[in-house]
């Protein structure tokens, strides 16, 4: 285990966001303050405090998600187990999930809508929320509060906890500090490490509210992208409902990997899929030029229109292939 990975101690106490699902939000009241920029030790020593109290609020909701042999994470932040991922966890609309609790309980879950622009997907457990603890499936599902990503600031401290490498039996969903390195509406950057497996996994801040989601991985595991907590609230009941929508400039799905860019899934009918894109083809060329991150690869598209031919060098197996894609619109 890398020297960054603290492990989280499970503790009680859990929350969510009234306005979402009627439930009335337990807030933390012994939260310490911390300061924004440390100058001292004390400072420091709060900062710990602070990070101390929002894992025992955090770490209980954060679940592991599998999904047809990949592994993810995510949030529970609803009583009645609404869990919010990344889209490329989710994966399609009806598909059949484990999801696996803090304590090792594995519980049945359904994938439910997805924005495949920004990569914010939605699950619902399926499962009672005491199933296989003995004497009835009775209760609710610990959950989070949801806050808000539009007030974040350059050098703002963040937790993110998830499954590194994924799922380990008797090892608690892990937790990571960092800062924002820039935020907008449609993703906020962190150095807090992330590597495979926390994809889907919280982002919160420290007055233990959720701000993010863990997207994906830039050019190393300091510099990664999370879906603003802002996109799911503003979208929830299209993902509620099983929508899928905002196609991926091409009609796939690609996240960074340690192996770089690879194609996730190749939407049905789209150029992607007349063009022969294959799931766990790595895209290495457009046009010519070496791609680095999935910002840089859907930067060159953006720029591009609909209609518009490119080239795309990808690597299959052991074989390197050209593919010729005419761009259709976004999906909707």
């Amino acid at each position: 285990m890398k020297k960054w990975l603290i492990t989280a101690v499970l503790a009680v106490v859990i929350s969510s966001d009234p306005a979402l699902r009627g439930a009335t939000a337990a807030e933390p009241t012994d939260l310490p303050d911390a300061p924004t920029v440390p100058t001292t030790i004390d400072d420091l020593k709060l900062i710990q405090s602070r990070v101390e109290a929002v894992t025992k609020i955090a770490v209980n909701a954060t679940v592991a998600v599998i999904i047809e042999g990949s592994q993810g994470s995510g949030v529970i932040v609803s009583k009645d187990g609404y869990i919010l991922t990344a889209g490329h966890v989710s994966g399609k609309p009806g598909t059949n999930i484990r999801v696996i609790m803090p304590d090792g309980r594995r519980l049945r879950a359904k994938s439910l809508g997805a924005n495949n622009s920004i990569d914010s997907g939605m699950i619902k457990i399926t499962d009672p929320p005491n199933r296989g603890k003995g004497g009835g499936g009775g209760g609710d599902f610990p959950f989070v509060t949801l806050g808000t990503a539009k007030k974040l600031n350059a050098g703002q401290w963040l937790i993110a906890i998830g499954h590194p490498g994924g799922y380990m039996q008797g090892r608690p969903p892990v937790v990571r500090l960092g800062r924002v390195l820039r935020a907008n509406p449609k993703a906020i950057v962190t150095d807090n490490p992330l590597i495979s497996g926390d994809s889907g996994g919280p982002l919160f801040d420290l007055d233990g509210k959720l701000v993010g989601i863990n997207s994906r991985i830039e050019s190393s595991v300091h510099t990664n992208i999370h879906v603003p907590i802002d996109t799911f609230i503003e979208t929830w009941d299209r993902l509620a409902k099983g929508e899928e929508w905002g196609g991926t400039w091409l009609g796939a799905t690609v996240r960074l990997e340690d192996k770089g860019i690879v194609v996730r899934r190749v939407h049905p009918n789209t150029s992607a899929a007349k063009a022969g894109l294959k799931e766990g083809d790595i895209i290495l060329h457009l046009n010519g030029r070496r791609l680095k991150d999935v910002d840089e690869l859907a930067s060159a598209i953006e720029k591009k229109k609909p209609g518009d031919p490119i080239t795309l060098e990808v690597q299959r197996d052991s074989k390197k292939l050209e593919l010729f894609i005419k761009l259709g619109t976004a999906i909707r």
